[in-house]
């Protein structure tokens, strides 16, 4: 699933780093925190690895 926002895959991107031990999940805010948690490492990969152009900064609710 790729990510809908350019927010969102920065997030997956910053999860991803903590998820490998390359930042301290202590760093974390908002949804990156969130996302380590729920999200297993291939997940985070298919987020961050979504190419930008094109995409919103952010998705209205």
């Amino acid at each position: 699933m790729p990510a809908k926002s350019k927010a969102q895959q920065k997030a997956a991107g910053a999860a991803l780093s903590a998820k490998r031990g390359e930042t301290p999940k202590k760093e974390l805010k908002g949804a990156s925190k969130q996302m380590v948690e729920s999200m297993s490492e291939k997940q985070l990969e298919e987020f961050a690895s979504t190419k930008r152009k094109g995409k919103p900064e952010h998705v209205s609710k």
